[in-house]
């Protein structure tokens, strides 16, 4: 036991069920300083996209409640976190500090700070709160990183089990009087306009919310889930956003997920666990290639001839102009709720790359900012696996046909008559031949190709 303070810094973990920095601090027996650091100055930190900015307002404004119920505090500070933290160890006395782990560029950030804390005397350690298996664990037999999921997931499913998820706090004892800020000074709303209505009617952000669609999966749309390719219908989780700002914990999802569950066949089961491993397998590719947002995967692709992009092609793309109905239905999906249903995004982002011929870090930075889900390692990895330039990228001569992809996955148009009703100004045709501008992508990647065969 003891009297001192331990801090708790949280940052894309705002739940308090298997919380491991929470439940190490709260173990300790003394108060907790539960912070959450808006950072977006600290080298390797990738500022939110607007839609993103959106979810953190509510999701912090969920959390803050839930800790308030227990008796506790919820600290907000904006700025370089690295010195906020040193500040608060200095001004509170503490001797203990606890986080979950970050994957990407930040982590060397986390590293310099454990190692001055350290050195300082106080207790300063990580944990895996964020992934069911830690990047540097799942290698090759040669001890290499994997570039391909299917046998990735496959060691993966042959190593030790994921932990039990970690019990919620039953109350809190937090430092009283800890300077934070208001979160609404943080400026995190759309004004003027406020184009978040579509948001607020789709998505409840916290904890709650995220077992509450949970649950709910489990109940109503599992056991369909083989149908999953369907964007028609209810078939997948969207529990993408509530993974993303760590509001489920996936130990939570997976162990709820070797339940009885009699209505639900192991079929749909494991391939659900699967989509969670493809979440794994991009936060692996991110651990490896922490550029992977702004560098090809393969770096051959660094001598592919993008040509000068079309912003008024651009354009017609993100506002679902192209007079491609389900690329098009796609993006008005997207612009209303901040999601988009999984094909759609492989299919829309084809478009994009192969029959508008537009760099992938176009395309990403869109999803970036307008997606819910926007996450530093699965955004990036989508958009190169797509382009063919990342890892078990899709072959480059596969050119998804949006109008064969809805009549094999919306052939009775429900998806695309939802989120596209006629109106006038819609094209009449597609804004570019979609024969011609196939061939001009095949072109283009098959050269690619012969000279790296040749080179």
């Amino acid at each position: 036991m003891t009297s001192a303070p331990a801090i708790v810094w949280l940052r894309n973990d705002l739940r308090l069920g298997d919380n491991p920095a929470l439940h190490a601090a709260t173990e300790l027996g003394g108060p907790v300083i539960i912070v959450y650091i808006h950072d977006e100055v600290s080298a390797g930190i990738r500022p939110l996209g607007s839609a993103s900015r959106w979810w953190l307002h509510h999701s912090l404004r969920a959390l803050n409640t839930q800790i308030d119920q227990l008796g506790g505090t919820l600290v907000l500070r904006q700025g370089e976190a690295a010195p906020i933290i040193q500040e608060l160890v200095a001004d509170h006395g503490a001797q203990a500090v606890f986080w979950n782990r970050r994957y990407g560029k930040a982590r060397d950030n986390d590293a310099t700070l454990k190692e001055e804390l350290r050195q300082r005397g106080i207790t300063c350690e990580s944990f895996a709160g964020n992934l069911l298996f830690e990047p540097w664990t799942i290698k090759t037999g040669e001890g290499n990183p994997f570039r391909v999921f299917t046998p990735f997931w496959k060691a993966c499913l042959s190593s030790a089990p994921p932990r039990f998820p970690l019990p919620a706090p039953e109350s809190l004892t937090c430092v009283p009087g800890v300077e934070s800020d208001e979160l609404s000074s943080w400026g995190l709303l759309p004004t003027n306009p406020d184009w978040s209505a579509g948001l607020e009617a789709q998505w409840t952000p916290g904890e709650a919310g995220a077992h509450t669609r949970f649950e709910n999966f489990i109940e109503s749309a599992l056991n369909s889930y083989h149908r999953r390719d369907e964007p028609g219908i209810e078939a997948t989780s969207r529990l993408s956003p509530h993974l993303r700002f760590g509001e489920i914990s996936p130990h939570t999802i997976w162990h709820r997920l070797q339940d009885n569950l009699p209505h639900v066949s192991s079929e749909n089961t494991a391939k659900f666990l699967s989509e969670v491993g493809w979440r794994e397998f991009s936060y692996n590719i991110l651990f490896h290639h922490t550029e992977l947002a702004e560098k090809n995967f393969r770096p051959e692709f660094d001598h592919f001839p993008w040509g000068e992009p079309d912003q008024k092609a651009i354009a017609a793309w993100q506002k679902g102009l192209t007079g491609v109905p389900l690329v098009d239905a796609g993006m008005r999906e997207l612009w209303e709720t901040g999601y988009m249903h999984n094909r759609v995004r492989m299919v829309a982002a084809s478009f994009l790359i192969k029959n508008l011929f537009v760099h992938w870090r176009v395309g990403e930075a869109w999803f970036w900012d307008t997606l819910v889900d926007a996450d530093e390692a699965n955004n990036p990895a989508s958009w190169q696996w797509v382009a063919g330039s990342g890892a078990d990228a899709a072959p480059y001569f596969r050119v998804f046909n949006p109008l064969l992809q809805a009549d094999k996955f919306d052939p009775d148009r429900t998806y695309i008559s939802r989120w596209l009703p006629e109106s006038e100004d819609y094209p009449s045709e597609p804004i570019v031949d979609m024969k011609a501008s196939r061939e001009r992508a095949l072109s283009a990647f098959s050269a690619l190709k012969a000279a790296r065969q040749a080179g």
